[in-house]
């Protein structure tokens, strides 16, 4: 679950990013796609991995789908508290260098 909810964001982020507005360059909203894509393909690896290992690809348990629904929103937000921080960081960048 946390693997479709991080894929969904991903696909969301890249599309928006990929309409190619100004407020999407503004934003970098390419930095966002690229945590939610790494994040995706992070959870692709543990999902090979399990199933190598013999662990089914998707639990039926009610408890297990829904730990792994509030994992995947808690990667999401935690994209996007990162990439609130790089958008922080990356304006006083700026402003500090227009200063000197």
């Amino acid at each position: 679950m946390t693997l479709l909810i991080t894929a969904f964001a991903a696909i969301i982020t890249g599309g928006i990013r990929l309409k190619g507005s100004s407020l999407a360059r503004k934003l970098s909203l390419g930095v966002l796609a690229l945590i939610y894509l790494g994040a995706t393909l992070m959870w692709c690896v543990d999902a090979v991995m399990s199933v190598v290992k013999g662990e089914p690809f998707i639990s039926d348990d009610p408890a297990d789908v829904a730990s792994q629904s509030l994992l995947g929103a808690c990667v999401v937000v935690l994209g996007l508290v990162a990439w609130a921080a790089y958008l922080l960081f990356s304006r006083l960048r700026k402003t500090s260098q227009r200063e000197s």
